[in-house]
Parts: structure tokens; sequence; C-alpha cells
């Protein structure tokens, strides 16, 4: 199933996902899905307010750093500024959930932003004074929501907009998030269940929101697949074309087909944070969903935990060496680009890391992306770019430094080759055979390899 990939590192990750029975079947508008132009033909690059704020981020706070990123990555292709999680709570208080949430909702069970936090909502205006302002910024507009309708809006059985149902009447109070208390499944097997994500996303697209982050997806997939579905087609039918994320969990690869046909992005593990062990471990997801990346469909490593994290309790605990491992990986297997530090806090060697021209190239650009070598403390990539220069990834998961060798000749490359280190945007010289670099523990060299 995953060409050049040694075996065994594709059951390390798959042996895990159970059987399951076939998919329901996936509406007519849901199959025309794929041959439409994609809205994401890039991976989308932006940011996003969770590794910052978790959910107490306010409207003052998102128009700083939205003037931040206007500025500072805007210019290198960072367009996505996406508020995350619990907009709607008005006791909001960080990594932790209240479990007696109560929501700010409008009489149709819809969440709204919180007019104390977010001053320009009051009155029913939503997100739109925002996302005006935002869009002036030549930003898009993106919000998190979860899966389902609100529980609250369940307890009060409130109505479903343009239908004679209420909440009680789609609810599936059997499907529940095991991380978070705010929402229950929706039934789409009964009437008025598609209208209430119909209503959702329309009032999405009153808002101006052009991306939208939608959470408890994957765990299980299966099962989720009928919302996935559902909220797919209510997007399409808003009226606006608005990117759809799905987040979190372990998308099964085996359901790539589903996926690439309903979302832009997908989540291909849990929540990403700066740990050596996590990122090692996106290694092997990404090695395995290299034959999905593309044609405006993207596998998400998840969001970039660099500068400034964790409501500013700290710096973000990778080396320089494995950031730089951490934005090459995410390049070479075409990630989206999300940043997820506190941009108020963003300093001159993190700008550098994140606004490279040449590794966003990479991940923006190049073609035929695929792993060549999977071993103990090596990994390499390699990947078409436009005109038919290839570039090449080395790796050293290793806890020492190691001198990696990669052959030309499986790119098909016989003779002299001139090379190019693109981290120092600077010629190396000519190879031929092989590129050889020394790599340091945890660090990479990505090269771009030209026919001399």
């Amino acid at each position: 199933m995953v060409s050049g990939i040694d075996r065994r590192s594709f059951l390390a990750a798959g042996a895990a996902i159970p059987a399951v029975a076939a998919l329901p079947a996936v509406a007519a508008d849901a199959r025309r899905a794929r041959t439409e132009p994609s809205l994401a033909p890039a991976p989308p690059m932006g940011w996003n307010s969770w590794n910052s704020f978790a959910v107490t981020i306010t409207e003052a706070q998102a128009r700083e750093t939205a003037r931040i990123m206007m500025r500072a990555l805007l210019p290198a292709g960072y367009s996505v500024f996406t508020i995350d999680h619990q907009w709607y709570d008005p006791r909001a208080k960080g990594y932790e959930y209240n479990a007696d949430i109560k929501p700010v909702m409008d009489g149709f069970g819809r969440f709204q932003p919180d007019p104390v936090r977010f001053p320009s909502s009051s009155g029913g205006k939503g997100f739109a004074a925002l996302a005006a302002d935002v869009h002036a910024m030549g930003l898009k507009f993106g919000i998190h929501r979860m899966r389902g309708i609100p529980r609250a809006a369940v307890e009060a059985n409130l109505p479903i907009a343009g239908t004679t149902v209420r909440a009680r009447d789609i609810a599936d109070t059997t499907s529940i998030c095991s991380w978070n208390v705010d929402m229950y499944g929706v039934d789409m097997h009964k009437p008025g269940a598609q209208a209430y994500y119909d209503g959702v996303f329309a009032e999405y697209a009153s808002w101006g929101v052009d991306f939208v982050k939608v959470d408890d997806m994957s765990r299980p997939y299966d099962a989720h697949a009928p919302e996935i579905e559902a909220i797919a087609a209510a997007i399409r039918r808003c009226g606006r074309p608005m990117i759809l994320s799905l987040s979190p969990g372990e998308t099964p690869v085996i359901r790539a087909d589903h996926v690439r046909r309903h979302a832009e992005m997908w989540r291909i593990s849990d929540d990403f944070w700066d740990e050596w062990a996590l990122l090692e471990a996106q290694f092997t997801r990404l090695e395995n969903w290299s034959p999905y990346i593309g044609d405006g469909r993207w596998p998400d490593a998840d969001m970039l935990p660099l500068g400034r994290l964790a409501m500013g309790a700290r710096d973000t605990r990778f080396t320089s060496d494995e950031q730089r491992t951490l934005m090459t990986l995410w390049s070479i297997a075409r990630s989206p680009l999300i940043m997820g530090g506190d941009l108020r806090h963003l300093d001159a060697a993190t700008l550098g890391l994140l606004t490279n021209p040449e590794v966003i190239a990479v991940n923006q650009t190049s073609s035929a992306n695929r792993p060549h070598l999977m071993e103990d403390g090596v990994r390499i990539w390699s990947a078409r770019a436009p005109g038919g220069d290839r570039y090449i990834a080395l790796f050293n998961t290793g806890a020492k430094p190691r001198r990696i060798l990669f052959d030309l000749r499986q790119l098909g490359l016989n003779g002299a080759v001139a090379v190019r280190d693109l981290w120092a945007r600077q010629p190396i010289g000519t190879m031929t055979g092989a590129v050889v670099r020394d790599v340091p523990s945890h660090g990479t060299s990505l090269l771009r390899v030209r026919a001399a």
C-alpha cells in the first residue's frame, strides 16, 4: 500500500486499526466534491490560537496578533488566522475545560462568541466585524467548532432553524467526546439533522468565515463519517468557500479516499506539542500518508509549537536543530504550516525559521513527495521541484551526529549534480553519485540538487 516504505514501519502505524464495516453511502454532491477545484491548491499556511492561548483568547488579543501576523508572516504566505476552541464559553480558563459549561447560544442552539471576550459580537453580530477587519489585513478568518450539537441546546430542546424539529429530535446522546462535554453527536438519519448543520454553516458564511477546524472527528472515524459528510455538504451549500480541517486523532490511512473526498486537510495524530518523542513519531505517520499528499488534499501533522507557548508559560522545548527538523519534515511531506506560538513574543530566530523562502517553497510547490529510507536513526525523503530539480531531506533522528549518504541513482541521477543548502540559502558545490552530509543529532539537511 505504501510504495518504497519498510513494511515493518507501515504495520507499526497501521496494525492497531481495526477492521470496520463499509462507510455509509456518500451523497451525490459529496461524490462530486473531489472533481471540483480545490480551495487549498497548496497546503494552508497560517496561525492558530491554541498553542498560545488555549481557550482564553480575547478580541483584543486576536486583533493584536492578526496585525503582527499581517506584518511578519503574511509576506511569507501565512494567511489563515484561526481562533480555536470555546470562543463561546464566558468562563474559559485555559487548557482545562469547564465540566458545567454555560455557552453563549442563539435561539436555534448555535454557539455565539462570548460578548465579553469579543465585544464586537454583541447584538447577535457573531464574528462578522472581527472577520471583516481580519480580511482587511489581507488574511483569511478561521474558527474552531466541535462535532455535533450543544448539550445545552438539547437540554433546552431548542428549535432547529428552518424546520419543525427540535434539538432532542436529532441529538445522539450516546455519541459523546471523551475529552470534552460541550456536545452530543447528531444522528444523521433523523429529519432535520442536515438542516441543523446547514444552518450552522450558513451563519458562519454570514460572518465571513473562510476556514473551519472541526474537532472530535476521527475517534472512531467510521462512526463519525456521516457527520463528516454532512458538514462537507453544509459547507458546499452555504454560499461561501470554506476550507474544512478535520481534527484531531489518528485518521486511519485505510479511510484516505473518504477523507480526501470531504476535507481539504485532516489530522493524522493527536495534539502535537514540543517533545522529541512526538516529533519522531510523526515521521512514520507522514511516511504512511505519503501516497495521499496533493491534489488539494493534505494530511495534517498539526500545528508548529514554536516560540512562546502555553499561555506564556515557556518557550518551545525543541532545540534549534529539532526546530529545523520539524520545519523540514512538515515541508517535505507538505503538511499544512500553521504556527502555534504567541506572535507577540516572536523573536528573530523563530521568524527566520518560519519564513525561509527556500524551505517554504518545498512545502508549497513540490510534488512526488516520498520517503526513501527508514532505519534506526536515519530518515530520507525526496520531492520534485518545479522545473525538474530535486529536493532531498536527510534526517538524523539518533542521539549522536551522523554522516548520511543518499545514492542519487534512486532519483535517476547518474552524473554530477550541483547541490544547494536550503537552510543556509547557499550552494554547497558539486557531487557525483551521491550526496553526503554530516547531520547533527535530531537535525536535518535540506538540499536542492540539479544536474550539473
